[in-house]
């Protein structure tokens, strides 16, 4: 989710991601034409968009769904796509996340603490459309052991690494869609109305966030198990800036794609398994490092040991060039480098710098490599200085985020429990397949 201008770990918010099954009645969304919520808790969440097109432009083969994206890696630093929820249907920002499950907006319930978005917030359309605490969908937020205190509504708490969270009520809202053939329709699925939520240290001014993870509660899980849809989430991240998302299982081709098994070991995370650091087509002798690929993290993070290694290989790399690191007057990442005059794009310096990899046991047999040219792990900075897109991330997993998804479709396959990627021109819409119907 949060994808701060240092790009906040969305897997590890995931893994604090703690659900307040039940709230005193009190606080019931109400079905009277008067505040959705009469007491309100302590929460939040917040982002921003760069264009106010919508992102229902779709169109269809079989049952995908396409969503353009806009945003970049830097200086926006997010991305967002537009929803249309509601009756009748508005617009609404917001940040596709591989590292959480539930779709949430702010909401005017009314709301306690909710931050500026260029949308009014977020009303239900019926707010009797309440989803019960004993309703699956809750049931699968929670451990086992919440009890139900308040049947008729489920109640919700998520806070995440970066500091925000969001407090909020589970109900059902029309969503309008578009298959890629044109076809329109318009299911009802579950979401969160976000009525607390508290800033983290990047806030981001969207409408909320859009749960792309593995869980009952995503959107593409509820359609998926609606017939409408496979349950096969990909994204196209341009360079450039944009992209694109889709659902379903139409839009590319298989035998293109490098696949790897999802890791059982993480098996609430988008995880390849355990990765070895490739540094200039030569191993590091860095291995074992368990893995995900998280769209709600702008930059890539290494555990500190991989990390150390690499800006030691880097610096050592660069010992000699006429690159100086930066100490003092640029601080948009940790490593940065200014050359004899400020660059204008990674073109200028990406002679410097070699290519990485992230390389994965398939099956325990062959390798599948996550391949990262210097335009996967670089930045050009405001002041034309070029800085090293990889982070410290502690000691806990390593985190493949936008900025190394860059040029590749990589796709999610929940129905078979795979996930691939491929290089891809990302500037557009991709060409859609005619293969049956599943």
């Amino acid at each position: 989710m949060k994808k701060g201008n240092v790009g906040m770990l969305a897997l590890l918010r995931v893994v604090v991601l703690m659900l307040v099954l039940c709230v005193p009645s009190s606080s019931s969304l109400s079905s009277s034409s008067g505040s959705y919520f009469e007491q309100k808790q302590n929460r939040r969440k917040s982002l921003v968009p760069t264009q106010t097109t919508s992102s229902l432009t779709l169109n269809r083969v079989g049952s995908s769904i396409v969503f353009p994206v806009h945003g970049n890696v830097y200086p926006i630093g997010f991305y967002n796509v537009t929803l249309n929820i509601g009756q009748p249907s508005k617009p609404y920002f917001v940040d596709p996340d591989t590292g959480s499950d539930l779709t949430w907006l702010q909401c005017d319930a009314p709301c306690a603490h909710c931050t500026k978005t260029l949308h009014p917030l977020y009303r239900p359309s019926r707010p009797e459309n309440k989803v019960p605490c004993k309703d699956p969908l809750c049931q699968s937020l929670h451990p086992p052991e919440h009890r139900c205190e308040t049947p008729e509504q489920c109640d919700y708490e998520l806070n995440y690494v970066d500091g925000s969270s969001t407090l909020g009520v589970l109900v059902k809202d029309d969503f309008s869609f578009n298959f890629t053939s044109g076809e329109q329709f318009k299911p009802s699925l579950a979401l969160g109305c976000g009525y607390d939520q508290i800033d983290g240290k990047y806030p981001h001014p969207f409408d909320g966030v859009l749960g792309l993870g593995k869980g009952k509660s995503s959107i593409v899980s509820q359609l998926s198990r609606l017939g409408f849809i496979k349950n096969v989430i990909g994204h196209c991240l341009s360079v450039r800036g944009g992209g694109y998302l889709f659902f379903g299982d139409d839009l590319y081709d298989s035998s293109r794609v490098m696949w790897t098994s999802m890791s059982r070991d993480l098996p609430e995370h988008y995880s390849p398994g355990y990765a070895e650091l490739i540094y200039g087509g030569k191993t590091t002798g860095i291995k074992n490092l368990p893995t995900v690929f998280d769209s709600g993290s702008s930059y890539t993070y290494l555990v500190s040991l991989a990390y150390n290694a690499l800006t030691s290989l880097v610096k050592k790399e660069l010992s000699g060039r006429s690159l100086s690191e930066v100490s003092d007057d640029d601080h948009t990442l940790t490593h940065c480098w200014r050359g004899k005059k400020p660059f204008k794009s990674l073109q200028d310096v990406k002679k410097y710098f070699k290519p990485l990899a992230l390389s994965f046991t398939n099956g325990g047999k062959a390798k599948a490599k996550f391949e990262m040219p210097p335009e996967a792990y670089l930045i050009i900075s405001r002041k034309g200085n070029v800085c090293l897109g990889i982070l410290d991330g502690g000691e806990n997993v390593n985190i493949i985020g936008d900025i190394s998804m860059q040029d590749k479709l990589v796709i999610y396959n929940n129905e078979k429990q795979l996930i691939g990627w491929m290089p891809e021109n990302c500037d557009r819409l991709p060409k859609y397949k005619t293969t049956s119907m599943w």
